[in-house]
């Protein structure tokens, strides 16, 4: 298993590789943080380059999505979807793993 994204996370993820002129190759890194209310927070960050051999590289609707093997533990099955409400808008992490999370939407517990 690993990380996926639903096709309208694939979209704005490609929307906004566009509009900073990114290479179209560039991969979305989805890494895991300890913090947040929780005790992990989720981190998402932009790379043209898998950073190190332990890196895990997979597709996903087109999109390269690169993830860290100790992330990877803690996001195994996760899909991310995205919110496009006028009250909230931003990436929705749905973990299988998570046995708690907080409101703010990006702090888990294990």
């Amino acid at each position: 298993m690993a990380i996926t994204l639903t096709e309208r996370a694939a979209d704005e993820v490609r929307r906004i590789i566009a509009q900073k002129q990114m290479p179209e190759t560039t991969a979305l890194r989805v890494a895991v943080a300890g913090g947040g209310c929780s005790g992990f927070e989720y981190k998402l960050d932009f790379e043209a380059q898998p950073r190190s051999e332990d890196d895990q590289v997979s597709q996903s609707h087109g999109v390269r999505v690169v993830v860290d093997r100790k992330s990877l533990k803690l996001l195994n099955g996760t899909e991310i979807d995205i919110n496009e409400g006028l009250n909230k808008r931003g990436f929705v992490f749905n973990n299988p793993l998570a046995v708690r999370t907080c409101g703010c939407g990006t702090s888990f517990g294990v």
